[in-house]
């Protein structure tokens, strides 16, 4: 049985540090997929893997490379469908999971905000990244990692 890896957008990803700790505690490989180099946590198998600029090469290696008793974690909800199709897991930075019953709501949502954005109506980003979202993030990371391991 492949043990399961975790993929990360790690483009203004908030959770590195917790990522790598649970990651540590069962041992598992972590991918840190950008198109810039950034500072990385200290782990016991952290990879950083770098990708050319351009819109979605980040996205793509982690469609490409990711499969069935993964974890991701991204942001990015057409990441996220796509990965949930590949058979893993995956999580938001805030702790929210992204699961076939939600992630259609999800891209309804994102494109309403951006038509709102281009009207005008809306401007700015979303609510500051705080420490109960830390903590959920945290338990939702040690849920699916213990999920994977189970598949």
């Amino acid at each position: 049985m492949k043990k399961p890896e975790i993929f990360v957008d790690g483009d203004a990803c908030p959770v590195k540090d917790e990522i790598v700790r649970v990651a540590d505690r069962h041992r598992l490989t972590v991918h840190f997929v950008s198109n810039a180099r950034m500072r990385l946590p200290v782990g016991l198998d952290v990879r950083r893997v770098i990708v050319s600029d351009g819109p979605d090469v980040a996205d793509d290696w982690i469609a490409e490379h990711i499969g069935s008793g993964d974890v991701a974690i991204t942001n990015d909800i057409p990441l996220a469908e796509r990965c949930l199709k590949a058979g893993a897991q995956v999580i938001g930075a805030t702790g929210k999971p992204f699961t076939p019953d939600n992630i259609g709501m999800g891209l309804a949502m994102r494109e309403l905000s951006r038509d709102l954005r281009e009207m005008g109506e809306i401007s700015g980003g979303g609510p500051l990244f705080s420490k109960k979202d830390r903590s959920r993030f945290l338990e939702a990371m040690e849920l699916a990692v213990r999920r994977a391991r189970e598949a």
